[in-house]
């Protein structure tokens, strides 16, 4: 199991579970989101007020395995941990775990490309970025 730097605290509401009563596997993918929101944040990367359209990165890929159901009352955190950099793509490892035991709901691998929304095209991972990332997440 990849261990995170960086873990964002995630209130499951009611909103968030299917009619089986626990969270909508849809939902996994918004909690993937948010914590890399955060990530960002947590690095200065992207300030609160930017826009998105400054941030520069695009979803390539996402792939996550389903542990285990998360139910309502269950205090999850989602961590997020670059493991690997290329010259325009980044791959984070993602996970969903239990804030007091530690037990696994989720795993998965998500690659971000940076991106020029104004040219609409991928560019190359800016050397700011690449070495605030390397740094924290020890690569």
């Amino acid at each position: 199991m990849t261990t995170c730097n960086f873990y964002q605290p995630i209130d499951v509401r009611y909103g968030d579970l299917d009619p089986q009563g626990h969270v909508n596997n849809a939902k996994f993918v918004t909690f993937f989101e948010h914590a890399r929101i955060h990530y960002w944040r947590h690095l200065s990367l992207f300030q609160a007020g930017s826009s998105f359209l400054e941030i520069g990165v695009i979803l390539a890929d996402l792939q996550i395995s389903f542990l285990a159901p998360i139910q309502w009352e269950n205090k999850v955190k989602v961590g997020v941990r670059a493991i690997q950099l290329g010259n325009k793509s980044m791959t984070f490892h993602q996970c969903i775990v239990d804030q007091h035991n530690g037990k696994q709901y989720a795993a998965g691998k998500v690659v971000l490309v940076a991106y020029d929304y104004h040219l609409g095209q991928s560019i190359l991972i800016p050397q700011e970025w690449r070495q605030i990332i390397q740094k924290f997440d020890q690569l």
